[in-house]
């Protein structure tokens, strides 16, 4: 699976949007482990290889219908 070696510590996920989801933290197994600082609960969440996209400019591109864990890409917005 050429994708996953191209997936790499720091990379940004977006929505097929372009919305900032996560940062990537490690790869495991078929799942990208998203930082901590990126969720509202503060835990690693994980997102499968299967809902990546594309790979376009350091930056990982989910697809349409994504499942996306709740809590993520949000936290910068709370109160």
């Amino acid at each position: 699976m050429f994708e996953k070696l191209r997936i790499k510590e720091h990379m940004e996920i977006a929505d097929a949007s372009g919305n900032h989801v996560g940062t990537v933290d490690d790869t495991q197994d078929d799942k990208i482990k998203l930082t901590k600082s990126d969720s509202s609960d503060d835990i690693h969440h994980f997102i499968s290889l299967e809902d990546v996209d594309r790979i376009d400019d350091n930056r990982i591109y989910l697809k349409e219908g994504a499942r996306i864990p709740a809590g993520l890409g949000n936290k910068a917005g709370q109160v």
